[in-house]
């Protein structure tokens, strides 16, 4: 991908993220779910009534001091996003976790997820002072060689912690990045 086709922009504020983009991300997070995507509605499909309430939770919780959203958009469309939480206890203040990494599926294989993690690790060293990030993913899809591909390293597993069916229970990968 060129880079003059992507931008990253950060975002700290619910006022900061208006309507148009708002449904930008419900639009995202519907589609990156109902293709099959781990991004936190395991059991598609999904709709507006579904993913609009979380998106309002995440939007409402930003804060420059606790959490962050970081969205790709190519030619003025949201290409991907994610979130970063930092805790508020002053025992684990030094790390945050890492939620909902998405690329919409017409920008998957083009770098966006790539660059959006790179760009979240800059603003979690640069500007909150991070010494660690925080993850974790659903086993079974190959999400962890994407991490461990941006130094990212496994430091545990929840045994078949996931039940996606009866029949289809999936480990939750641990991963941390440290140093940030």
């Amino acid at each position: 991908m060129r880079s003059d086709e992507l931008t990253l922009e950060q975002f700290t504020t619910a006022e900061q993220v208006g309507p148009e983009l708002r449904e930008a991300l419900i639009e995202c997070w519907i589609a990156v779910s109902n293709a099959g995507g781990a991004a936190g509605f395991p059991f598609p499909p999904v709709d507006a009534d579904e993913v609009a309430p979380a998106a309002d939770r995440l939007i409402d919780g930003l804060d420059h001091l606790w959490s962050r959203l970081v969205v790709a958009f190519v030619e003025g469309g949201v290409a991907g996003w994610v979130t970063l939480h930092r805790e508020r206890h002053p025992l684990v203040s030094h790390w945050a976790t890492v939620r909902h990494l998405q690329s919409h599926p017409r920008f998957q294989g083009r770098g966006i997820g790539t660059a959006i993690m790179r760009r979240l690790q800059e603003i979690a060293r640069d500007e909150l002072g991070l010494d660690q990030l925080h993850l974790a993913v659903r086993g079974g899809v190959g999400l962890e060689d994407f991490y461990r591909r941006l130094g990212w390293r496994v430091v545990g597993t929840w045994p078949n912690a996931l039940r996606l069916t009866d029949n289809d229970l999936r480990d939750e990968i641990l991963m941390v990045l440290d140093p940030v």
